[in-house]
């Protein structure tokens, strides 16, 4: 026998979970302040040896920017989600889109299209702010006007080029195979295969054809750095498509470095950031923990955990689709497949907050394990002292409170994590 849910039930259901999704990220960032605050006028034990205090406590005073900022996100977006829902928002974007075409995948097509471009537009003011008055403030922001207008646009072209071709072919089977009944109902299945293979297909193409659309990548210049780094890559078997070195700084002053691709086509990426303030050692022992990912295999299980996930929210929404309750206790009333789809994932991050520690804790699981592999074919003094340039240079806070850490930390604290490696030392 099948289950419905009633409007009411719906309604009731969305308002528990916003208020309590809404309020759990209030409290958890104002815990992370206040715990940051707290230890701002003194440097942990940990660090006494190699960061000030001034260096301590502007990465408090970082941090506290923030979470200040991360409040006014938080509940703008509660609003915009009010708005779009019970507000009528989606409804009124449905009946935009119904005046320029009678075309239901086109429509379906313009009302997705026209609230990315409302939420767009609304949240600019705010990815201003966080470049060009948080970020300028503590030094990092690098960006001028003219960059920062070229990333939005290119981001919309880049969504509409990739974006629309995958949304057209996900809209045309739900039409065909739901009206057909083919499959037994299961068109999700279909349309969850069609996602899995584009979303390979852009972890393919990212390296070569994506990433090089906003930043420059140069081959790694440094002979010296080369060659210890190739050493390292032969030592631990692991293949890759070039060592590059990005232009990070022409945006911010964080440093990173990251692996990107698929199966022989990965490419090791350096921001000019992180390689200004490292040494050679110190720059193996950061790759040598990256390559613990690849060893312990946690790219392929992570994806073959979203890929999992996707399926259970696909197999929910074919169930939520046909029942009139999900659109009108949501405040719409103008259902189609395309509203099905957009009002679908607008909610989903409410019913998915309560089960972020989970996803964290595995993370946080895997930088352990990725630091005994850096220990293991580098030196963990070595990555010791890199990682408290990283903290250092970007400013991050030796300080977490411990239930926002849970919820949103996916690396250790850099106390616990120091302290892992200093027994990793110990042990050797």
């Amino acid at each position: 026998m099948a289950f419905y849910l009633s409007a009411q039930t719906v309604y009731l259901l969305f308002l528990l979970f916003f208020v309590s999704t809404t309020c759990g990220q209030l409290y958890l960032s104002i815990r992370q302040s206040k715990a940051v605050l707290a230890h701002r006028s003194r440097v942990p034990a940990a660090f006494l040896a190699n960061v000030s205090l001034d260096e301590h406590q502007k990465a408090a005073d970082y941090t506290l920017a923030k979470q200040r900022l991360a409040r006014y996100e938080i509940l703008f977006q509660a609003l915009l989600l009010l708005v779009f829902t019970l507000g009528g928002g989606l409804d009124l974007l449905a009946r935009l889109s119904q005046k320029w075409t009678h075309h239901d995948i086109v429509q379906g097509i313009l009302l997705i299209g026209l609230f990315a471009l409302v939420n767009m537009v609304l949240g600019w003011p705010l990815a201003w702010y966080r470049s060009f008055c948080l970020e300028a403030k503590f030094g990092f922001n690098k960006m001028t006007l003219a960059t920062f207008i070229a990333d939005q646009f290119k981001g919309c072209l880049l969504a509409i080029i990739v974006g629309l071709p995958l949304l057209y072919i996900i809209l045309l089977i739900m039409q065909i195979l739901i009206a057909a009944n083919w499959f037994g109902g299961a068109w999700w299945l279909v349309v969850w295969l069609v996602w899995v293979s584009f979303s390979l297909l852009l972890m393919w193409a990212f390296p070569k054809w994506i990433a090089p659309l906003f930043n420059k990548f140069e081959p790694l210049q440094d002979d010296v750095m080369r060659a210890r780094i190739e050493n390292l890559l032969q030592r631990t078997g692991f293949h890759s498509d070039g060592i590059f070195v990005m232009d990070g700084s022409k945006r911010s002053g964080h440093g990173n470095a990251y692996f990107t691709g698929l199966g022989k086509h990965k490419r090791i990426v350096f921001f000019d950031t992180l390689l200004k303030d490292m040494q050679v050692n110190e720059v193996e022992a950061v790759l040598a923990h990256e390559l613990g990912h690849f060893a312990h295999k946690h790219v392929f299980k992570q994806m073959i955990v979203t890929f999992i996930l996707a399926l259970i929210v696909f197999a929910v929404l074919s169930w939520l689709l046909p029942q009139a309750g999900f659109y009108l206790g949501l405040g719409v009333h103008e259902p189609s497949h395309a509203m099905a789809l957009l009002l679908f994932m607008l909610v989903l991050p409410l019913f998915t907050f309560p089960f972020s520690p989970l996803a964290s804790v595995l993370s946080r699981k895997n930088e352990f394990e990725a630091d005994r592999f850096a220990a293991k074919y580098a030196h963990a003094e070595d990555l010791i002292q890199a990682l408290t340039k990283l903290y250092r240079s970007n400013a991050a806070s030796l300080v977490s409170d411990i239930w926002y850490s849970r919820f949103y930390d996916s690396h250790p604290g850099a106390r616990e994590r120091i302290a892992a490696l200093q027994t990793a030392i110990k042990a050797h």
